[in-house]
């Protein structure tokens, strides 16, 4: 395990709670909102779907993307409302798997006692259906949606809200994400940010392979206290966005 790697697990030693984001973090949902986004957008204008890129919306939410596509206001919650009926119907026909090691990861959690609450810019409903259909719903001692909050991701009042919901410290918490809208949010309230699944690096986080690899570093961090990584090693993690963080 490369230094980098190693300052990252001793940063995570000391952190409890952790604030995951759902999809492209823990579910794999791109390909079904995707879908959906295209045959709700094609039922009012034909030449959307055509120039529609899902990738640079990824961690926004539903209503973010719509009106940023220009949709006409008049229109736009009736999209919304056919977008989400469309994804739901994907989820209930099992087109959302849950992504390799996230029960693993969730489960460790759980055993070591650590706090995990998930942050979402996905809907109250469509969420609540999709951790029912993975069989994710226990693993979580709270949930954040869309619907909860004023903003959306990548705007930091997204995470710092779910701080503030559930007195969480910033300095003894860490957070999950893979978009960089959800990055962007994460990082600008002043939370550790691990990236996971991530195309390409975002400004701030420590980008990281996928669960496996955090299950990984959470095992090096249990022997952080014993096995002589430094304070200072630790420290290097502290601000998120400090260029160290990488792990190459």
């Amino acid at each position: 395990m490369n230094a980098v790697a190693r300052r990252t697990a001793a940063a995570l030693a000391g952190r409890r709670v952790w604030l995951c984001d759902l999809d492209g973090t823990l579910v794999d949902s791109a390909p079904a909102h995707e879908a959906a986004f295209r045959a709700a957008l094609a039922e009012i204008s034909p030449e959307l779907p055509g120039s529609f890129d899902y990738s640079a919306h990824m961690g926004a939410s539903t209503r973010q993307v719509v009106e940023g596509l220009g949709v006409d206001p008049l229109l736009v919650t009736g999209v919304i409302r056919r977008k989400q009926r469309l994804y739901r119907a994907y989820v209930r026909d099992g087109a959302v798997a849950v992504l390799p090691g996230a029960y693993r990861l969730l489960t460790l959690l759980a055993d070591r006692g650590h706090a995990a609450y998930l942050v979402t810019s996905g809907s109250r409903d469509s969420v609540t259906r999709v951790l029912e259909a993975c069989a994710l719903t226990g693993y979580f001692r709270g949930v954040l949606t869309a619907d909860d909050v004023a903003c959306s991701k990548p705007d930091p009042g997204f995470y710092r809200q779910a701080c503030d919901l559930w007195a969480v410290d910033p300095a003894g918490a860490v957070v999950l994400e893979d978009s960089a809208h959800g990055v962007a949010s994460a990082v600008g309230a002043g939370l550790l940010t691990l990236q996971v699944h991530g195309t390409a690096p975002a400004a701030g986080a420590v980008p990281v392979r996928d669960l496996e690899e955090i299950i990984s570093l959470l095992g090096v961090s249990d022997m952080s206290d014993t096995d002589g990584i430094s304070g200072m090693e630790a420290s290097d993690m502290e601000s998120p966005d400090m260029e160290e963080n990488t792990l190459g």
